[in-house]
């Protein structure tokens, strides 16, 4: 079940706001609302373990009851009311989902340790050395495993969760998150879900993807994880666009891999396109000069799919919160000139996916692409991603409005390359 156009927007409670809770966070849904987002992602809300922590507070991702909120961010009331909230403002809640393992002190490690994946000794164990806080599930271990994880969803369901965020859901089996989807969603006879849960799947880097494989372990591609998840996230893309940030490979390699994923996975599947996430370096921080992170910013927005932000996005932040310790975001200056232009941007490309769903881009030149989008009306974008100065000839004439400046554009040969995005409404 795929919302039309739905986008998402991501908050990490603990350093959301200086008190760092449910509560104190609630008034910031108003501004989600008011960016034009219509879900809210909440970073794990559950106890973190505290054998093994890394830092002092310890990562959410190191969970040590699924079925329990972390009192650190407030009560299970507290909790409730936050959901109430967003969906009164008419946005939808997805919460964060870590099956892949929990903290070593785990409710699950005491009560079922034959659930987990062991050494030679016996001991538990992780696939990888470096995720120190964690012991991973084995799901080949016993059905009750499954039976009590997607138990545990339904408990949140139940709580008024509109859709589940799974981390690394490359790593569990695909068989587990079709169960889970057909337990949860309950499809009925039409084949309409009773429950019309949204199901996001963190797809792992092509990179990563073969590491595990080579380890000896199940590790799904995208197109694999489709069979079960409406979302996924677009890291097989953004990989290409690190070696591209990187000097390694040419942008052309991206935008190659694009024509790919609309070719090789299944009709209809949505991306999710992101600049940033928790895991992420601050795209303000990886572009530096405002005007680079306006050329990308709206570059990502005008991709296919659905469109994510991480808190603080918008504001131009340039350092990550610590997943390990208390970094509130309220700490960091604001670019409040920025924050008019992603407003105005997200607005303008939102409504015209809407419009126009059908995508093409072309790079005309070292980071110079045209993006055009067709539908009801026709849309293009010239976007001068490396922010070069300069004249550039145009292979065709460009005739219409910019809807970021409200300028009239008639251009035709040489122009002077624009340092600020253009999104034009064309005329013929």
């Amino acid at each position: 079940m795929v919302l039309p156009f739905p986008s998402i927007y991501q908050i990490f409670v603990r350093n959301l706001t200086e008190k760092g809770t449910f509560s104190a966070a609630i008034p910031y849904l108003e501004h989600v609302k008011n960016l034009g987002f219509s879900w809210v992602y909440l970073t794990p809300i559950h106890p973190i373990g505290e054998i093994a922590r890394k830092g002092t507070l310890g990562s959410p991702y190191a969970i040590k009851n699924y079925r329990e909120i972390n009192p650190e961010l407030g009560s299970l009331a507290d909790f409730r009311r936050l959901v109430q909230e967003a969906h009164d403002l008419g946005l939808k809640v997805m919460i964060d989902v870590v099956y892949n393992h929990t903290s070593p002190d785990s409710v699950l490690a005491h009560t079922h340790p034959e659930w987990f994946l062991r050494d030679k000794e016996g001991n538990f164990t992780r696939k990888f050395d470096d995720w120190s806080d964690v012991i991973d599930l084995d799901f080949f271990s016993s059905p009750a495993l499954w039976d009590e994880l997607i138990d545990t969803l339904l408990q949140w369901r139940e709580e008024g969760i509109d859709g589940f965020r799974c981390d690394v859901a490359s790593l569990v089996p695909i068989e587990f998150w079709k169960e889970a989807r057909k337990r949860l969603n309950q499809p009925n006879n039409q084949g309409n879900d009773t429950y019309p849960l949204l199901w996001l799947a963190e797809q792992v880097h092509p990179q990563f993807l073969l590491q595990v494989r080579r380890k000896g372990f199940l590790c799904h591609s995208g197109p694999e994880l489709h069979q079960a998840f409406d979302l996924t996230y677009d890291y097989d893309g953004f990989e290409r666009l690190e070696t591209y940030w990187g000097g390694e490979r040419p942008l052309d390699d991206f935008i190659q891999y694009l024509y790919t994923q609309q070719t090789v996975y299944p009709a209809g599947i949505t991306k999710v396109r992101f600049l940033e996430n928790h895991d992420q370096k601050r795209a303000a921080w990886r572009f530096g000069q405002r005007e680079r992170l306006k050329q990308w910013t709206a570059l990502y927005q005008m991709l296919p799919g659905v469109t994510f932000a991480y808190m603080g996005q918008e504001y131009a932040l340039e350092t990550s919160p610590s997943l390990f310790e208390r970094s509130p975001i309220t700490t960091q200056p604001r670019d409040t000139s920025f924050f008019d232009f992603f407003r105005h941007c997200f607005a303008l490309t939102q409504r015209i996916k809407q419009q126009s769903p059908e995508f093409s881009i072309t790079l005309l030149g070292q980071g110079i692409v045209w993006i055009e989008r067709q539908g009801k009306k026709r849309y293009g974008a010239l976007l001068n991603l490396e922010t070069k100065r300069g004249e550039f000839s145009l292979p065709f004439p460009i005739q219409g409005e910019n809807l970021l400046s409200e300028e009239t554009l008639s251009l035709e040969g040489k122009i002077t390359l624009p340092l600020e995005p253009w999104i034009i409404e064309l005329r013929e």
